[in-house]
């Protein structure tokens, strides 16, 4: 799809200098611009790039004054990298904006389906299932029984969705997610065997969630697994049976979160943190990447390492940590020391 520099302007709100019939079908960065390619410049460091880059369009602020000579045609805003940003979403959203059902797919008789629905080849969709208005699944999509999923959602190519699940408003679940699987949860009996204890409750996501590729999101024992509002989550997360996340809470990739653990509203989780079970972690929480958190966190803490803890005392640990070997030869010089006086 090609656009006008005029058409992109009057999207943004700003001002053409140069050609206004200027095409594009494609977006770059200004260092890798080509013939055809919308890009944009706000950080100073880059400011020569406009003067070499052979993107045809370039959104700029409308502070910026060129030095010397610029071929590319500039499109000037408020500020272009909120502009590009908008652009970005604008671009994104003409470009998943699909209607219609591919075949072959299986719908069930008694499923739900709003208007403006795309649902991809080999989909399936169970019994009693409900799908609001502008819901896209893509191609490879499984939906049990009873899975209601509302308005302006998307769920991406192989994303599995077990029975019962309920998913909110303006959600993406990416690629190969599997929502609503059983919790891990086995009773040992008399033989030293382990017998799965029926997982019978379900999943439940909030509105304006986000959920990376490959992600696992266990259903309850009872009650219900909670993904509050507004949740980001990276790829490849593991969330285990009757865990609740808080709102607006973003967790990196490769986390781990065992069973039954709450973790509060706003809190910041780096890539490769493990959280034992049946925990309280508070509100405003951070905790660096690789910690592993064995007890209950406060409000507003920000914690490291294995087991994590405090990151001011981690910090004064550290600098010991790598002294440590200097240490320990001074311990070892005064105790030959202790031993010379004593004789």
């Amino acid at each position: 799809m090609k656009f006008t520099a005029q058409q992109i302007a009057d999207i943004l709100e700003g001002e053409v200098y140069g050609n206004p019939d200027e095409e594009v079908f494609k977006l770059s960065k200004i260092e890798e611009g080509e013939k055809g390619a919308l890009t944009f410049l706000s950080n100073p460091k880059y400011n020569s790039y406009l003067y070499t880059t052979n993107a045809s369009i370039a959104i700029v602020n409308k502070s910026f004054v060129p030095e010397n000579e610029v071929e590319t045609t500039l499109i000037k805003v408020a500020d272009a990298y909120a502009a590009f940003s908008r652009l970005l979403e604008f671009y994104n959203e003409v470009k998943n904006t699909k209607v219609g059902r591919e075949l072959p797919i299986f719908i069930s008789d008694s499923a739900k389906i709003g208007k403006d629905e795309y649902i991809g080849a080999f989909t399936y969709i169970g019994e009693n299932v409900s799908i609001g208005e502008n819901v896209k699944i893509y191609p490879n999509c499984y939906l049990g029984n009873n899975t209601v999923i509302a308005d302006n959602t998307t769920i991406f190519a192989g994303v599995k969705i077990y029975s019962e699940t309920q998913i909110g408003q303006n959600c993406k679940i990416h690629a190969g997610a599997v929502i609503g699987s059983d919790g891990f949860g086995f009773a040992p009996n008399d033989k030293g065997e382990f017998k799965a204890i029926p997982q019978i409750g379900n999943v439940i996501i909030e509105d304006n969630v986000d959920i990376g590729a490959s992600c696992t999101i266990d259903r309850a024992t009872l009650g219900a697994t909670i993904i509050r509002k507004g949740v980001k989550l990276d790829n490849q997360i593991q969330i285990a049976h009757n865990v609740e996340i808080g709102k607006n809470t973003v967790i990196a990739s490769q986390t781990g979160i065992a069973g039954s653990t709450k973790i509060g509203e706003n809190c910041m989780i780096g890539g490769q943190v493990g959280f034992a079970g049946h925990l309280k972690i508070g509100n405003n929480v951070k905790i660096s990447g690789q910690a592993g958190i064995t007890k209950n966190i406060k409000d507003n803490e920000t914690l490291n390492g294995s087991p994590a803890f405090k990151i001011q005392d981690f910090s004064k640990s550290s600098v010991h940590f790598r002294n440590l070997p200097k240490i320990v030869s001074k311990l070892n010089e005064l105790e030959k020391e202790i031993k010379t006086q004593k004789k």
